[in-house]
C-alpha cells in the first residue's frame, strides 16, 4: 500500500473531524458533551463491530487486551472530556489552533521514545502547517475570555493524549489490523463515557429529540466516529505517527468550510491562505527525497 495513501487517508479522517464539529456544535445546545461522546463512539463501536467480524481480521491477542484497553480509554474518553473541558474556557479558534500542536507533541514525544526520527524536513512542514492554520484563524484569536490559558493548556493536553495514543498504538494494530484494533479500542473508551454520562443524567434530553437532532447524533457516529477513526488507524498502520498526525491542521479548515455552508459563519480572505499553507505544510513533511538506490526496508524506518 502507497504511503500516499496513508496520507490520504489521514487527511480524509481529519476533514471529517472537522465536519462533525458542526454536528457536536448543533447537538450541545440540546445534550451534555459528555452524553454526545457517548453517542459518537458508541454508534461507532455498533457500526465498526459488524465490519470486524465479518472481515474476518485478526483480534487483539490476550497479550495486548490490557494495552489495547489502555489505549480506548486514553483516546476514546480522556481525550473528548479534555477537549469538551477546554472549550468552557477558551475560543473555538483558539481551542483549534491548540489542538494544531498535535503533529508537534507527536514529532517530538516520537523522537524522545524512539519511535521516528525527527528530521529536519518533518519539521519544516509540521511548522509550516501549524502558520496556516494560525493564517486562516487569525480573525477569531484575538476575542478570548478571561483565563482562555487554561482551556488553551486542556487542549494541549488532549492533543498529547492524541499524540500519545498515535504512537503507542503502530504495534498493536500491526498485530490485529485497523478495524478490529479501532473496534475494541473504541468500545472501552465508549462504555467509560457512557457510564459517566449515565452516573451524570446526561441522557434525560434524549427524550426530546427530534429528527434533527437524531441525524446529528447519528452523521457523528457513522461518520464522525466509525469511518473517521478506521481512516486513522489505517494511515497509522502505513505511515509514521507525525505524518499521519499533521494531517489534523486540515480540522479546522474544514469546521470553517462547513460553518459557512450550515451556520452561516462568514468566509475572510485568511482562509484560503491558511488552507494553501496547511497542504503546502503537509506536502513538505510527507514527502522525502530519498535515492531509490539507498532506499531500504532498515534505512527507510530509520528515515522516516
Amino acid at each position: 500500500m502507497g504511503e500516499a495513501w496513508s496520507v490520504l487517508a489521514a487527511v480524509l479522517s481529519s476533514a471529517l473531524g472537522g465536519t462533525s464539529i458542526g454536528a457536536t456544535r448543533y447537538l450541545v445546545n440540546s445534550i451534555d458533551p459528555l452524553a454526545i461522546g457517548s453517542f459518537r463512539f458508541g454508534i461507532g463501536f455498533l457500526l465498526l463491530l459488524p465490519v470486524a467480524l465479518l472481515q474476518g481480521d485478526r483480534w487483539p491477542q490476550h497479550s495486548d487486551w490490557a494495552g489495547v484497553a489502555g489505549l480506548g480509554l486514553l483516546y476514546f474518553a480522556l481525550f473528548p472530556i479534555l477537549f469538551n473541558a477546554s472549550l468552557i474556557f477558551t475560543t473555538a479558534a483558539r481551542g483549534a489552533l491548540a489542538l494544531s500542536t498535535l503533529p508537534l507533541l507527536t514529532m517530538v514525544v516520537g523522537a524522545v521514545l524512539g519511535s521516528e526520527a525527527l528530521t529536519m524536513r518533518k519539521s519544516i512542514g509540521v511548522a509550516t502547517a501549524t502558520l496556516g492554520v494560525a493564517i486562516a484563524l487569525l480573525s477569531h484569536l484575538g476575542a478570548a475570555p478571561p483565563g482562555a490559558w487554561r482551556g488553551d493548556l486542556l487542549m494541549v493536553a488532549a492533543s498529547l493524549c492524541m499524540g500519545l495514543y498515535s504512537i503507542w498504538s503502530k504495534p498493536f494494530i500491526a498485530r490485529s489490523g485497523p478495524i478490529p484494533f479501532t473496534t475494541v479500542s473504541m468500545g472501552v473508551g465508549a462504555a467509560c463515557l457512557v457510564l459517566i454520562s449515565y452516573w451524570r443524567s446526561s441522557f434525560a434530553p434524549v427524550a426530546a429529540f427530534e429528527a434533527p437532532q437524531w441525524l446529528a447524533a447519528i452523521y457523528l457516529g457513522a461518520f464522525g466516529s466509525a469511518l473517521t477513526f478506521y481512516l486513522w488507524a489505517f494511515a497509522l498502520a502505513h505511515t509514521t505517527p507525525t505524518r499521519v498526525a499533521i494531517s489534523v491542521t486540515v480540522n479546522p479548515i474544514t469546521a470553517s468550510l462547513v460553518g459557512a455552508v450550515l451556520l452561516d459563519e462568514p468566509l475572510r480572505w485568511n482562509l484560503a491562505g491558511g488552507i494553501v499553507t496547511v497542504f503546502a505544510g503537509i506536502w513538505i513533511a510527507t514527502t522525502a527525497g530519498r535515492s531509490p538506490k539507498l532506499a531500504t526496508p532498515s534505512t527507510r524506518a530509520s528515515t522516516d
